[in-house]
């Protein structure tokens, strides 16, 4: 047989390869923040089948992935002590970068490609079953065009190394918007479509006490009066033309604590005078720390099925949150809309693993 129809012959069976492992598989994901507290080993493994290692950084000289620590590189054979098969991604970016690294890195073919080549030679020197992009978020059309050709670029890319390699290909996926459109601004979706494994869809933090006058359900799943709701994201999503099993739903495992200005009116849509978390304008709370102050407090909880959303109450403080109902909820709505599966940010904030062990019952059910 010639030496050229021999390579052909070797391609085709990796192309094949490449397209039956492309997109497969249910994900009960959760990122792990490296410097959340709680360490990888501490980590319940055998709840997910996707866990996100948070985060790489973006060199802005070199347009390079670095990892910040060697807990990373440790990372996939800590977690598949207890789970072997759990998939591991590295997630590169997050919500404190310089909002300027990420169009910088993306404006050139020539730094683009610095940045994939450095990618998949970390993710594959470190173990990792694939790549998680993070850029929070693209902010004008040019950034979602660089976004696109990022996309393209990055998928021929993993598509080659796998052939060469003979290694089943490194999956491809990102955090985005909850929603396709940030601003009227729409992200890329054909190529999203075509060049990615899935989207995480970030369906929280729709509202928060810095700005807020009135309580609000940060992470609903539906809101009557207006489109900030994970289905409302979800369903613009696929209006737009991403396929569903393209689609994780993301939960938060934190809420939201503001300061009511009249505590005997608790609930949601009442007027409230900011935070209530000293220090933190936002009022993030982990669910740790939401079910510790309901101990101390002998707060009164709820369960709003409008919203989807748990809340609890004392003096003048009014959280909003996930529980058990809503991640019940949630995830039995992702399973209902065909959805690929969830995620939650982030594994350090969950209480004995309460809402990662429902999620998981859930999804299974």
């Amino acid at each position: 047989m010639a030496p050229k129809i021999v390579f052909y012959l070797f391609l085709l069976v990796h192309v094949v390869e490449f397209q039956m492992s492309f997109g497969q598989g249910d994900v009960n994901g959760a990122y792990w923040l490296a410097d959340a507290g709680v360490p990888a080993s501490d980590i319940d493994s055998t709840l997910f089948t996707h866990l996100f290692c948070a985060f790489a950084n973006l060199d802005p000289q070199t347009n390079k992935v670095t990892l910040p620590s060697a807990s990373f590189s440790q990372f996939t054979p800590t977690v598949r002590r207890k789970n072997p098969s759990v998939k591991t991604l590295l997630s590169i970016g997050g919500g404190n970068v310089d909002p300027a690294i990420f169009p910088a890195m993306a404006s050139q073919p020539s730094s683009r490609k610095s940045f994939i080549d450095s990618s998949i030679s970390v993710a594959r020197a470190n173990g990792f079953s694939g790549l998680d992009l993070d850029w929070e978020y693209p902010r004008t059309t040019k950034q979602m065009a660089d976004l696109e050709s990022l996309l393209k670029e990055w998928r021929a890319a993993l598509a080659a190394e796998a052939a060469s390699s003979g290694r089943s290909p490194l999956l491809l996926t990102a955090a985005f918007y909850y929603a396709p459109k940030i601003n009227e601004l729409s992200y890329p979706v054909q190529a999203i479509q075509k060049n990615m494994d899935w989207v995480n869809a970030m369906a929280y933090d729709f509202y928060d006490p810095s700005y807020s006058k009135v309580t609000r359900p940060h992470s609903a799943l539906y809101d009557p009066a207006g489109p900030f709701s994970g289905s409302y994201g979800i369903q613009a999503w696929i209006a737009a033309g991403l396929g569903a099993k393209k689609l994780v739903l993301g939960m938060p495992l934190y809420g939201k604590a503001w300061r009511l200005v009249d505590p005997s009116k608790p609930g949601f849509l009442v007027p409230t005078s900011g935070s209530a978390i000293p220090n933190n304008q936002y009022g993030d709370i982990s669910y740790k720390d939401i079910k510790k102050f309901i101990s101390d407090n002998g707060a009164t909880q709820g369960y709003n099925s409008t919203y989807v959303s748990n809340y609890c109450y004392a003096g003048t403080t009014f959280i909003g949150y996930d529980d058990v109902e809503s991640i019940s909820a949630k995830v039995s709505y992702a399973k209902k809309k065909g959805l690929r599966g969830y995620f939650e940010w982030q594994a350090a904030q969950d209480l004995n693993w309460a809402l990662s062990k429902r999620a998981k019952q859930t999804w299974g059910a």
